[in-house]
């Protein structure tokens, strides 16, 4: 499945997944900085349902799903390359997520310590503080 955004492609399409990009991505995050390997991304990604953001073939977002695909998923590792912040490709990835066909039906979890606002436009809800859930639809 993807979708057009403005000049953006917004993908599920595993093979288009650029490690190297996601590594260079999560590097810049306060959740993995300190302890994140190039081996951990490939082993996550290999273990995961991904999402892309693309601008002319280059991986400027990212996201993932852990899911069993029957009951529920957990949303991690959402971050959008810093030069293409304040465009709204966080939520548009966001809903790209969560109305997916194999996602929108399953209870949806996910934590932040910061991006509370974002999610819960979304369904997600705040339930200790930084843990949040969107229940399915």
């Amino acid at each position: 499945m993807e979708i057009k955004y403005n000049d953006f492609l917004i993908s599920d399409d595993k093979p288009l997944i650029q490690i190297d990009r996601v590594y260079e991505l999560l590097k810049t995050t306060y959740w993995a900085e300190k302890w994140i390997t190039r081996e951990i991304v490939v082993l996550s990604v290999a273990n995961s349902f991904c999402f892309g953001i693309y601008k002319d073939n280059v991986l400027i977002g990212f996201a993932r799903c852990i899911t069993d695909f029957a009951t529920m998923y957990y949303l991690a590792d959402v971050v959008i390359d810093e030069n293409f912040r304040g465009q709204g490709l966080g939520k548009v990835l966001t809903k790209f997520i969560t109305e997916h066909e194999i996602f929108s039906p399953l209870l949806g979890v996910t934590e932040t310590r910061d991006t509370h606002g974002l999610y819960e436009k979304y369904g997600f809800k705040t339930s200790n503080g930084f843990a949040m859930r969107k229940d399915p639809s």
